[in-house]
């Protein structure tokens, strides 16, 4: 039967013939009271709809509520650090439950600094006293109104990134209320521009690695130890964002990034980078540098608004302890981009053996998240039959659900950023489109 909106039920029938739903009563009605909504919205715009959709609606609607939304996937597509599956997948580490001496110093029996927690790791790492907060743009927020509010940064004009979801360097500035000081030009600046700049009312010189793109041909940047020299020339701090936080050498790997320690060494004051790229933990903003200017980032007012809360905090502790012992195996990020892809092949081989109708593929991996543009690593695709998006939609719809590619008008499949541990539900999901 067609309804019109004087058909449909009232939000107290419906919620009464809902009686049989585990959900509380409120939440029953405040759902009915939507669907009933959202139903005369469309019968208004001419949408042919059954009255009895409603209860069927408003079941629906409780049952998705019910179920988790961020849930657990199997990522395919050779992107380690794939942004929208969460960058670098997560360090496993058990959640503590119940309190925790997050704030507490069990030894005095006093209270205590949550960073104490993070902060001797990082030091140990990058030879330098540091702070984190939750992500790098809020790291960047935090140093330029710490040290250039109301004054001048100077930075490239070829630096003045965009990153994703709109985060620009001129934005970011302004809103941590220090002025920018473009010098140079797109492609080419020199340290003369930067010497020429300084002024008074200079607070800051500012370096941004441009981890998600690359200028090449005509084009020219100081080096590093010249600003660094510039800097203590003047009496200025140097400030670099590097964005990518690469703290072990991934060079041998394919991953030729500058090292957080390197800019450090070279005499850079302070140093952001992100927790949950090449470093390989969770979503972070950590910040090393001399003493003085941590603690002075320490005390500004914005440190507690974007501090870290204690289960992230849980698991960046356990990722820099990896890493401090070298254990890069038990860090999958890194476990992934070390694979060589000989292993990659093997275990391409192995579930070829299994489900024939697999072809393997030479590819090629990337690190992805904003890192290391135009950089990449050999590795063995798995190519599916059939029809590319209609499978891709399949898998997606598997679960757990599973992300691949589609290339050259084909599915395939990158193991280096599947675990081992998945195989056994790549595989299922993979027999069950085979047998299609």
């Amino acid at each position: 039967m067609q309804a019109g909106v004087r058909n449909l039920p009232s939000v107290d029938e419906l919620a009464a013939s809902l009686s049989d739903v585990d959900a509380p009563r409120a939440l029953i009605v405040s759902e009915a009271r939507r669907v009933l909504a959202r139903m005369r919205a469309e019968l208004r715009a001419g949408q042919e709809l059954d009255a009895t959709q409603a209860a069927l609606r408003v079941r629906e609607s409780i049952a998705l509520l019910a179920r988790p939304s961020l849930k657990r996937v199997i990522n395919a597509t050779g992107v380690i650090l794939h942004t929208n599956l969460g960058r670098a997948p997560a360090v496993p580490f058990t959640p503590l439950e119940g309190y925790s001496n997050l704030e507490y110093d069990l030894a005095a029996g006093r209270r205590g600094k949550r960073d104490s927690h993070i902060a001797p790791l990082i030091e140990r790492l990058t030879g330098k006293p540091a702070i984190a907060v939750n992500n790098n743009a809020a790291a960047v927020l935090l140093v330029l109104n710490e040290l250039a509010r109301g004054g001048e940064a100077i930075v490239s004009r070829g630096e003045l990134i965009e990153i994703g979801d709109g985060f620009r360097i001129p934005d970011i500035m302004a809103a941590s209320g220090a002025e920018l000081r473009e010098v140079g030009t797109t492609n080419r600046t020199h340290i003369d521009d930067y010497r020429a700049a300084i002024s008074p009312r200079t607070s800051l010189i500012m370096r941004v690695h441009p981890s998600n793109f690359r200028i090449q041909g005509f084009t020219a940047k100081p080096r590093l130890d010249e600003l660094t020299a510039l800097a203590r020339e003047r009496g200025l701090p140097l400030y670099e964002d590097l964005g990518s936080g690469c703290i072990a050498d991934l060079r041998p790997f394919g991953i030729d990034e500058p090292r957080v320690s390197e800019s450090l060494d070279a005499g850079v004051n302070l140093v952001s980078f992100s927790g949950d790229k090449l470093l390989g933990g969770p979503q972070a903003g950590l910040i090393a540098g001399d003493a003085e200017l941590v603690a002075r980032l320490r005390r500004n007012p914005l440190f507690r608004a974007l501090r870290l809360d204690k289960l992230i905090t849980q698991a960046l502790e356990a990722t820099l302890r990896h890493l401090l012992f070298e254990r890069w195996s038990e860090i999958p990020a890194l476990r992934m981009i070390r694979a060589t892809a000989e292993e990659i092949r093997e275990r391409a081989e192995s579930i070829r053996a299994k489900i024939p109708a697999l072809e393997i593929l030479e590819g090629r991996s990337v690190a992805g998240g904003g890192s290391t543009p135009e950089q990449s690593i050999s590795t063995w695709l798995l190519a599916v039959p059939g029809n590319a998006a209609a499978r891709e939609k399949e898998l997606r719809a598997s679960e757990p659900p599973i992300i691949g590619r589609i290339e050259d008008d084909r599915l395939v499949l990158d193991l280096r950023t599947v675990s081992p541990e998945e195989e056994d539900f790549l595989m299922r999901a993979l027999r069950r489109l085979c047998a299609l």
